[in-house]
């Protein structure tokens, strides 16, 4: 089955999202520098830098779920540009910034602003997708994701070299780009009856956090997105400890991102539920990060970025596809926004788990605890069905 084949049947507003979602994605280089522009442009000390790097990242955590309130009230196109128009104008105020207390309001708005997105596009991804194409419209939206990173790695380093301050206006334009692609060629939100209204209306007063299968599928979906992001910052350092050349971390995500562009098409394989495919995802995250554990030259992490990229294929791509399951039409904003927030956790978490870890059992022990986790993960797929499937 080819990438073309596996990707058959998806809509032209998924399309839309996804080129849309990459050109913003290619612009997005400015994060990695936020802090380097605290310092040197706005001459913050290393514990200002600090602080302010992690309001923005307690204000994204709102971020998400106002981005499932609006999309499920105000609808998903209005949402999406919202979202764009406002990450776009907190960039612009960094960019334009002459005091560090002007930047740290710019840098919190951005915050507030920078996960509006996700959940209306991922919600009307689902909205607009039969059930059994979802995994290849995530899967897809995840590789555009992907190659448009190590795009926007390439621009970071040529543009870096001139002022510092261009990265945000270059962010911003890219964010006005979207904006208005999103505006002008997806489909207007519909307006709805009185009626229709009346019942949304009783929908959204049903709060889904009283759904305890969402609750469960978020603590899953915060394991795995810990697993993921302890892989972001624990293989540079683990690299440094094994003596591999620093480029090394560029090689591994350029692999990890052709990996999920290249291997689509097993999102399309026949008989493969979503528990399934996440036990399998399992596996595979397991022998990578297995093989990670002791690996010791750039090959060897080579070859375990393969094999765990191959296993947040499965993962990324169909856990969004049980959470938009799960999900009333009404609701699904906020259902997608909720289990979104396993990311704001996992960022919160990985941190102290990698450090502490490594501190106390060296990479080995790191990799090892994580492999072991995703295999225990992996075994309980089975009551995870009869909890969330009800067989």
């Amino acid at each position: 089955m080819s990438v073309v084949a596996a990707t058959r049947g998806l809509s032209r507003t998924v399309w839309i999202l996804i080129v849309a979602r990459a050109v913003n994605k290619i612009g997005a280089f400015t994060l990695p520098f936020l802090g380097v522009v605290l310092a040197v442009e706005f001459k913050a000390s290393l514990t200002e830098t600090g602080v302010i790097l992690a309001v923005f990242g307690a204000a994204t955590i709102p971020s998400r779920l106002l981005g499932g309130q609006l999309a499920d009230r105000l609808g998903r196109r209005r949402t999406i540009v919202l979202g764009l128009v406002g990450c776009a104008v907190s960039q612009l105020w960094i960019a334009l910034s002459h005091a560090l207390w002007s930047a740290v309001l710019a840098t919190v708005l951005l915050g507030l602003a920078f996960e509006i997105y996700e959940p209306p596009s991922q919600a009307m991804i689902a909205d607009v997708t039969e059930p059994e194409n979802r995994p290849a419209a995530y899967g897809l939206y995840s590789a555009a994701l992907a190659g448009a990173g190590v795009l926007a790695g390439l621009l970071a380093a040529a543009i870096s070299h001139w002022d510092l301050r261009w990265l945000f206006v270059a962010d911003a334009a890219t964010c006005l780009a979207c904006a208005t692609l999103v505006a002008l060629a997806l489909p207007a939100d519909v307006r709805r009856a009185a009626t229709d209204r009346q019942d949304v209306g009783h929908q959204l007063e049903r709060s889904p956090w009283r759904d305890k299968r969402l609750l469960l599928l978020l603590a899953s979906g915060t394991v795995f997105a810990t697993i993921y992001m302890q892989l972001v910052i624990g293989i540079p350092l683990t690299l440094l400890e094994q003596g591999v050349p620093k480029s090394g971390t560029g090689v591994i995500l350029a692999v990890s991102a052709a990996v999920l562009i290249v291997a689509q098409r097993l999102l399309r394989v026949q008989k493969l539920d979503d528990f399934r495919s996440i036990a399998i995802g399992y596996v595979l995250l397991a022998i990578g990060l297995l093989t990670s554990a002791f690996a010791h030259t750039l090959l060897v992490f080579v070859l375990a970025a393969v094999l765990w990229s191959l296993g947040d294929l499965f993962l990324l791509t169909r856990y969004l596809t049980q959470a938009s399951g799960l999900a009333p039409d009404e609701a699904r904003g906020r259902y997608l926004a909720i289990f979104g927030l396993s990311w704001g956790i996992a960022t919160t978490i990985a941190p102290l788990t990698v450090t502490q870890l490594l501190k106390t059992s060296g990479p080995t022990g790191l990799w090892l605890t994580s492999a072991a986790v995703a295999a225990v993960l992996a075994v309980l797929q089975p009551w995870f069905r009869k909890r969330l499937a009800g067989r």
